[in-house]
């Protein structure tokens, strides 16, 4: 019977095991320099197969895509830090050594965390129109710690209808790009989030400020801003955020909103295929 006993718990602990989310889904596509992408927020990362086949680098491609976003199942708060660190053992588990990621948006922040984090593993690093702290751009003087889940903005959005949110992924997506033929792509990303993970997922990016951690960074950074609302302003938030970044490059496109792939695709996979071929 004690026999039969044990045997049930072992089952049950490999069942449970098994049965846990996780924070983070990848697709492994072709051989040769592994090259880590990751999207930015509610995005998927199957955004990055048009990038993917424009790469001239033989690579090994990581799409990774996030719990809550694209059908997969969400998961509990903190959202943000448990993505990163299952990223960090992701790394770890796959022996992924001179590693380049290219990192959309929030996928930039994580980039960056990673590269705090594995020194070691991470080759490169490319970040797309992704800033060190938006809460400073967004909320100046504001400090993290004012940054609540349980704030009134989080309640309202939670209670939308389908229609009311729509309204609000619509401005979003129209804010976030000038190529119209993507304007409902985004909005279809937005409204088929979790809506947990989407108000308390972006409560994390508020309070989010990797601006010190820029300091023990010196992987080579290839930054490329969007020039919205203007190039002048742009390229000045971006210059003085990542101000604590020393091996970085940073090259502002015209004509750009938030997604620069999506906007302006042939600078983008030219200032991509330069950076991974120069060394």
């Amino acid at each position: 019977m004690k026999t039969f006993k044990i045997t049930i718990v072992f089952f049950a602990i490999i069942s449970l095991g098994f049965s846990q989310t996780t924070s983070i889904t990848s697709e492994i596509i072709g051989k040769g320099t592994p090259i880590l992408f990751l999207p930015g927020f509610t995005t998927p990362g199957s955004i990055w197969k048009e990038t993917l086949n424009n790469i001239t680098v033989k690579n090994e491609a990581h799409l990774i895509s996030y719990a809550g976003f694209n059908g997969n199942a969400p998961i509990a708060t903190p959202w943000y830090d448990t993505i990163k660190n299952e990223l960090i053992d992701y790394i770890k588990n796959q022996k992924l050594t001179k590693i380049t990621i290219i990192g959309h948006s929030m996928g930039g922040n994580l980039a960056t965390e990673l590269a705090s984090e594995l020194p070691e593993h991470i080759h490169k690093l490319i970040i797309v129109d992704a800033i060190p702290c938006m809460r400073e751009l967004m909320m100046p003087g504001v400090a993290a710690d004012q940054i609540q889940y349980e704030s009134p903005y989080n309640k309202q959005t939670l209670a939308m209808d389908q229609e009311q949110f729509k309204k609000t992924a619509t401005m979003m997506a129209q804010n976030m790009t000038n190529n119209k033929e993507k304007i409902n792509t985004l909005i279809n990303w937005i409204m088929i989030s979790d809506r947990e993970t989407y108000v308390y997922g972006y409560t994390d990016l508020l309070k989010l400020d990797l601006r010190q951690a820029l300091n023990g960074i010196n992987t080579q950074t290839l930054i490329l801003g969007a020039s919205f609302p203007n190039l002048e302003i742009a390229q000045s938030n971006f210059e003085k955020q990542y101000a604590n970044l020393a091996n970085k490059t940073i090259k502002m496109v015209p004509n750009s909103k938030h997604f620069i792939m999506f906007d302006q695709p042939e600078w983008f996979y030219d200032q991509v295929n330069t950076f991974l071929t120069n060394e």
